[in-house]
């Protein structure tokens, strides 16, 4: 109406010039408006499908077996189901491609019935057949441990425990060992062990997978993968997720304050505390005295250690790095004894415990630490020497290069060392069992147990618990086991690390997990996540 009116008082040629002067304008008006909505302004209005993750170590290709722990495995569980799956917060297992499995009496074979109407990303129906090739890739005489360090690491070598892998019919895949090896079943829910089928290509063989997610874009530094449809467990609540290198705290707090990156999995804790979440992981700190040597040997002195150790000093020690451990198991572990705490006494029940076991009088202990490590256990070395020195048990540090620590624990040549160990894909026997059994006790670069403790109890204890299928019976031996350590105490947890994550605020449904290998077909943005 305005327009109209101020170009009715315009007579003659003037009119005409001056209506095509306005039309050109109203277009040009037009066409400013529409491009300023489209597609940059109507993008920015609309919730953005696809969520950026930083993390360090962003490989080109993603092959399930290639790596134990790092970006790899994380991708990888986006894309390659395995058989059972971890449960949420916990190294407990849940079906996923097998939707049941049982052992023979003889715990020799493993059959897993696979779930049906399940397809590789390529389009492949997932069979028996199938599952059993991803597998048997690394039966094979010439395949190096490099390979698939996982399978080495968890099945005892390469190919360690497992004899054969076969397709019993289209739906049964069964797993023969070689010996009774009950941690299989936890072992098989770490994304190396996700089922792959090879597709030959012109740059060299890629993996498809039955996750919820395939990979459609790599490139240094940035790996995009796309959601699948039809996934057995629904549709994943991203459209995609796109993985960049980042490598450095300032680089993640620069892309998240630009808008660039959703998600940061730093490997340590971040800067800044802003929209950080972390859970506790399975790595573990521990304290190991050389059970073969005076005064150590004796229960009551390494039982005076462990209460003079306040948790609180500790945790202060720690700072965002991990928290004090009070069990000999992390928390998100199946199979953790929950009892009295580890770590800590009064005064009264140090001094009767030294009294009962005989410190002896002038004695000065020594504690081994890496010199020149920036890691925990650099810090904790002052922290427990004042802690032990306030009760009466006087202590010295005693500083050497990394590689020293290392030979010296191995030969056993300390009386206290600091150590740290994981709980390989959360089964307590992987953890347990080298850090405290005879086998374990052997000087020289196969030693794992450091505290050359032999309690042969406490060896059949955990070789049964590595031996028998039925779950619930491996947990009660397992509570067993750790009721010895708490009695015993060869070593003494300190603290367990933390795993950590940093969100922006639009980030919704990121759950971590304690491996480190969090499921992000849960993860979105809201609506206020849309593109800068």
């Amino acid at each position: 109406m305005l327009m109209g009116k101020r170009v009715a008082t315009i007579p003659g040629s003037t009119y005409k010039s001056s209506m095509r002067a306005v039309s050109v304008l109203g277009l040009s008006f037009c066409a400013l408006v529409i491009s300023a909505a489209s597609p940059t302004a109507l993008t920015a209005q609309a919730p953005r499908r696809e969520v950026r993750i930083g993390i360090a170590g962003v490989p080109v290709s993603v092959d399930p077996a290639a790596a134990i722990d790092g970006a790899v495995p994380v991708i990888a569980r986006q894309v390659f189901d395995t058989l059972v799956a971890w449960r949420e917060v916990t190294t407990d297992v849940e079906p996923a491609l097998a939707v049941r499995w049982a052992a023979s009496r003889d715990g020799l074979t493993w059959s897993f019935t696979l779930r049906e109407n399940v397809k590789f990303s390529d389009g492949t129906p997932l069979t028996a057949v199938e599952a059993a090739a991803s597998f048997e890739r690394f039966l094979k005489p010439d395949v190096q441990p490099g390979a698939a360090p996982a399978w080495a690491a968890m099945l005892r070598g390469l190919p360690g425990v497992v004899k054969e892998v076969r397709a019993a019919d289209a739906r049964t895949l069964q797993i023969v060992l070689a010996q009774p090896y009950a941690p299989l079943l936890t072992v098989l829910a770490h994304p190396a062990f996700g089922l792959a089928r090879a597709t030959p290509g012109p740059d060299g063989v890629r993996y498809a997978g039955t996750g919820p997610y395939r990979v459609i874009e790599a490139s240094p530094g940035r790996l995009v993968l796309e959601a699948v449809t039809g996934h057995w467990a629904g549709s994943p609540r991203a459209d995609r997720l796109v993985f960049l290198e980042v490598g450095s705290d300032e680089h993640a707090q620069a892309e998240m304050d630009a808008r660039a990156l959703d998600v940061w999995l730093p490997p340590g804790p971040p800067r800044r505390n802003d929209n950080a979440l972390s859970i506790p992981g399975l790595r573990v700190g521990y304290l190991a005295f050389q059970t073969e040597k005076e005064p150590f040997s004796r229960k009551k002195i390494r039982q005076a250690v462990a209460a003079a150790l306040d948790p609180a000093v500790i945790g202060v020690a720690l700072e965002r790095s991990a928290v004090p451990l009070q069990s000999f198991l992390p928390p998100g572990v199946w199979a953790r004894r929950e009892g009295s705490p580890v770590l800590g006494g009064s005064r009264e029940t140090v001094t009767a415990l030294l009294r009962d076991g005989g410190w002896p009088k002038g004695f000065k202990a020594t504690l081994l630490v890496p010199s020149g490590d920036d890691g925990l256990a650099g810090r904790l070395g002052e922290p427990i020497q004042l802690m032990l020195d306030a009760a009466e048990m006087p202590a010295q540090i005693r500083a050497e290069p990394v590689a020293t620590v290392k030979a010296a624990r191995e030969a056993g040549d300390h009386e206290m060392v600091l150590a740290e160990a994981t709980v390989f894909a959360g089964d307590p026997h992987l953890f347990l069992y080298p850090l405290s059994t005879s086998e374990g006790a052997t000087r020289g670069p196969r030693a794992l147990n450091f505290s050359f403790y032999r309690n042969p109890r406490l060896d059949d204890v955990l070789i049964r618990a590595s031996q028998l299928a039925f779950r619930p019976e491996r947990q009660r031996l397992y509570q067993r086991g750790q009721a010895i350590l708490a009695e015993d105490l060869p070593w003494i947890p300190l603290y367990v690390r933390l795993v950590w994550a940093v969100a922006r605020p639009e980030v919704r449904g990121l759950r971590l997990h304690p491996t480190g290998f969090h499921r992000f077909w849960t993860v979105s943005l809201d609506s206020t996540g849309a593109l800068p």
